[in-house]
């Protein structure tokens, strides 16, 4: 079983790459599940209730979320109506939707998908490593494939939950950083990881944003205001090949597309 995930969606120029190439991705590579990252799909800042049905549209069959999850006030009454559309599993008792979801792939093998945030200069929430327990446990044991999305803001914290995880799941990728790490590999009990998978959008820029408004902030320490970059859009990815019977992995590829 072949698993897409696509690292963060950053605004219009994330959304339109995976528009344009994930078809062809999908069928050229035998894909049998999309899960992509989509919290900063809207402007830089969160994700609306149009954007998330657009990018199921173009293909992709979950969405996970992390801290901008919340910042367009609409998602509140839609996530609870969309459980494609998951939160961090460890955002505190009371949040609307869901931090996993269950569903069967293209081919017909049931998956799960669960999303985590850390709490390494993060917000305070609760333990993510007690959540990915209790959220393990919610999953019926024929459930054998299992990917976990880490929105963390450390390396350690993102390789520490690689290891606690290492043969209950069958990947561990880290998102948040925007920065695509090298070190996509099997971890001795088959699981897949990757510090971070990177970003989908415009890498003209710093992290996604416009560079002009980041340099001001950081020279002078005042306000900007930040805006999505143009130029060089690439759609920064992972390719996770799963044993569907065992669900462990057999194989991880870091792949990078980029507009034509």
């Amino acid at each position: 079983m072949k698993i897409l995930f696509i690292g963060d969606i950053v605004g219009s120029p994330g959304r339109e790459i995976v528009a344009d190439r994930l078809a062809d991705i999908v069928q050229s590579r035998q894909i049998d599940l999309v899960i992509a990252n989509g919290e900063n799909s809207a402007a830089g800042f969160g994700i609306t209730p149009r954007i998330a049905e657009q990018l199921f549209a173009a293909g992709v069959e979950v969405l996970t979320g992390g801290n901008h999850i919340w910042d367009r006030k609409e998602i509140l009454e839609y996530i609870p109506q969309q459980p494609r559309l998951v939160r961090p599993a460890n955002f505190p008792e009371g949040n609307p939707g869901s931090g996993l979801y269950l569903g069967t792939a293209r081919n017909g093998v049931p998956y799960a998908v669960m999303d985590l945030q850390g709490r390494v200069f993060m917000a305070s929430n609760d333990c993510p490593f007690r959540a990915a327990d209790r959220e393990l446990a919610r999953i019926p044991p024929e459930v054998r494939v299992i990917f976990v999305d880490i929105h963390a803001e450390t390396t350690s914290e993102k390789e520490a939950m690689g290891w606690y995880l290492d043969g209950r799941v069958s990947a561990v990728i880290g998102t948040h950083t925007h920065v695509a790490t090298a070190d996509e590999h099997v971890l001795p009990n088959g699981t897949a990881f990757q510090t971070d998978v990177g970003m989908t959008g415009p890498h003209n820029g710093v992290i996604g944003m416009d560079k002009a408004a980041i340099l001001r902030r950081f020279l002078d320490g005042q306000p900007a205001r930040f805006e999505v970059a143009t130029g060089d859009i690439q759609m920064n990815t992972v390719l996770i090949d799963v044993d569907e019977t065992t669900g462990r992995a057999r194989g991880i590829e870091r792949l990078r597309f980029r507009t034509d």
